[in-house]
Order: C-alpha cells, then structure tokens, then sequence
C-alpha cells in the first residue's frame, strides 16, 4: 500500500484565505485521504470520507487531553491555571462515548425546540435596534457593530449573564480560540488560553454559586440545579459546558451572519433574492453554510491502527476532516462552486458536523441568521463592500471568520 503524501501549508495564506477552493484542489488531484508531511496529519477532502470518519469510533475526539497534560505535567502550575484546563480537557466536544453521549443528554434540555422559540422575540428586537444604529452613509465595520453584539446578546440571555459583564467574553474567547480551533504554533498561547479560561472558570463560578441561592428563569440555574438529583452533572461538567457554550454560542453565529453579509456583497444578484423574498431566508442560510460556512474542519486522533480509504493510519495520528472541502463536493453538489440561495441540495452540507457530535447549537445559528439577514437587508438598502479594504480571516484550522467585516452606505463617507 502506498501513501498518498503530500506538502500541505494548512495554514498557509492560499488555504486561510480561500480554504474550499484549496482543499478542494487535492481532493480532484486523486485521492480524498491525504498524508501532510508537513504537519504530520491525515487530511480527509471528499463529502463521503468525512462522513464515514466522522460515524467511526476509532476516529476519536479526545484530541486536547495530550497537549494539556503535557503543559500540566510540573508541580508549580497554579492551580487555577490547572482547574482552568481541566475544565477545558472536559468540554463536550472533546470528549467520546459514552461520556459524550452521556453529557449531551443531560444538557440538550438548553437546546430544545421551546427553549429555541422563547428567545425568538428577543432576536427579532435587538437585531432591529443593532441594524437601525448603523450609519446609512458611511463605512462601519458589521463584526464590531451587529455579528459579534448580536450572538453574544443572545447566549448571555439565555444563561443569565449580566448585562454589565458581557463586554469580556470577546477578550477571552480571543485567547482561547487559537487553542480550541488550531492556531499557529505557539508554545505562549496555551499561557494566555490558560489565564482566560482561569477568569472565565471564577467568573462562572460566582454566578452558578448566586443562582443557586437567587433562582432565576435562566440557564445558569438550570445547571446549578444539575449539581445535585439522581444523576447530577459535576462541578466540573457545569462549569466545562459553561464555558462551551459562551465561546462557541457565540463564534459560530457571529462568523455565519458576517461570511453571509460577505456572499452576498460578492454575489449582489444572490443579494437581490433575499431582499425580494424570492428565496426564503431558512433556506438561503443552508446555502450559506455550505458556501463558506463558519466550520472549516474537524479534528479528529486516531484511537487505534485502521485502514481508511485504502490508507494506513495510524493511532495517535491527527486527522483534519475539511468541511470547506466536503461542501464543494461535486459527487454531491451540482456546480458547486456556485453561490445559489435557491439550490435544492444545500441541506446536505457539513456546516455542522455530524453523527453524534452534530452541533448542539445549530437550532440557534440558524435562527439568530435567518432573523439578521432580512433586517440588515432592509436596514441598508445599499450596503456593499467599503473600497480599499482587504478581508484579513482568522488564522486557525477549525473555524472560519473574518476579524473585520467593513461595509459602507450612501457615499461610504458620514
């Protein structure tokens, strides 16, 4: 058996800025399963291979443990630095069955189809009033403005968190993310990551301490509440999916909104269905998650030795599942370089994963997009992209996001 090797600069400037169209590039060179020199790491292209890996146990997504028990591994760490990452090391998303299975079910109470409804009014009027404050002449960066507020709005009503203390989930969610979504090699990123999630981990935990004495109707009571019955989640459970949830209930539909705004610009014909209620924005946003979603890639380790699409690999090795790639998948997708907001088979995108770890939050992007969309396009009847600015995107493996979104109105000068 031969290996199919490659090269592979999975975070080189080619693959940051257009990561469909590059990854897409080595699936049509043969074949979809790839071994990265470079990066030591399987790279999987096609629809079907990474919905087969992504069914498959060996498969596993207990990626995170080495590298954190390896930064843990002296006797002077602080210990709030250690309980930090022990309660990253135990996010859900990390983890396998059965405790995966186990703590999904314990807390998909969050994400139920009520619990998504209830919050529906409180979308449809904070993105009106974050719309109705952007300049109708002039240049204004939508990230800063209305994607980032909007999400982060929600998740926090939805927890309970004051309003007051908000504005700090974007400075720690800035220095976790390059840990969780596979940034540049870095040894002092795990520093910063550690200390953010040290200030989020205390932050929790007064809160989770002051709605178990104050219940409220929120989500934090709720998990207070876990701590104790006839299967109670742990302190450090609660205070793992707390810590999920504010950074990926926010990142997710904050990258969907903005990427959307930018298909659309790019693509003003595509623009112009949405605004005439040709295309229903339920459905437009399924396009939009295959087009450029906010999941690049998944990143999977292998649990033990497999043969996988006539390849060897190997446990312990790493395995980049590239989303961007399976959604432009020909064998599935008709002209699938192609944006159409009207496209019959833009549900079967990868945007959010699948199997078991299928996103939990999916309901909620795609609710908070498909209200956002239409106001802003009402709100800025001809916003386009602001001249002579270039798109700078996150430099990480798994999410896909830009770090600004600049758009102008009128004349594009106040």
């Amino acid at each position: 058996m031969t290996t199919a090797a490659h090269e592979i600069d999975i975070l080189g400037p080619e693959a940051i800025r257009d990561p469909s169209r590059y990854f897409s590039r080595l699936r049509e060179e043969g074949n979809p399963v790839l071994w990265d020199t470079r990066y030591r790491s399987w790279i999987v292209t096609s629809h079907a291979a990474i919905n087969e890996a992504i069914a498959d146990p060996r498969f596993s997504s207990d990626r995170i443990a080495p590298f954190i028990e390896r930064k843990l591994a002296g006797p002077d760490v602080d210990p709030a630095i250690r309980l930090a990452f022990d309660v990253l090391k135990n996010w859900m998303v990390f983890q396998d069955d059965p405790s995966h299975a186990r703590l999904r079910r314990l807390v998909s109470k969050a994400f139920t189809p009520r619990s998504i409804a209830n919050i529906e009014a409180a979308v449809v009027v904070k993105s009106t009033a974050l719309a109705a404050a952007l300049p109708k002449n002039g240049r204004f960066d939508l990230i800063a403005e209305f994607t980032y507020p909007l999400p982060v709005f929600v998740i926090a009503e939805m927890l309970g968190v004051p309003e007051e203390n908000r504005a700090r989930f974007k400075d720690w969610a800035e220095e976790i993310a390059p840990v969780v979504s596979g940034g540049m090699d870095d040894p002092a990123r795990y520093d910063r990551a550690g200390a953010a999630m040290a200030e989020l981990v205390e932050f929790f935990t007064g809160l989770l301490d002051h709605y178990a004495a104050n219940p409220q109707d929120n989500l934090l009571t709720a998990l207070a509440e876990s701590r104790g019955g006839e299967e109670p989640l742990t302190q450090l459970e609660v205070l793992a999916f707390c810590t999920l949830l504010m950074f990926a209930g926010h990142e997710t539909t904050a990258n969907l909104i903005s990427s959307s705004m930018l298909a659309m610009c790019q693509h003003p014909d595509q623009m112009e269905l949405l605004r005439s209620g040709k295309v229903e924005p339920a459905k437009a946003v399924e396009e939009f998650l295959r087009w450029d979603g906010p999941g690049k890639s998944i990143t999977r380790v292998m649990g033990e030795d497999a043969e996988f699409r006539g390849q060897h690999l190997k446990k312990g090795q790493r395995v980049f599942l590239v989303l961007a790639a399976g959604n432009r998948d020909p064998d599935v997708f008709a002209g699938p370089d192609e944006l159409r907001l009207d496209r019959e088979d833009a549900k079967k995108h990868l945007g959010f994963g699948g199997g078991g770890h299928f996103c939990m939050g999916a309901s909620l992007a795609r609710l908070e997009t498909r209200i956002a969309l239409p106001i802003l396009l009402e709100a800025l009847p001809d916003v386009r992209l602001a001249s002579g600015v270039e798109l700078e995107w996150q430099q990480v493996l798994n999410t896909r996001g830009l770090t600004e979104l600049w758009l102008e109105t009128g004349t594009g000068t106040a």
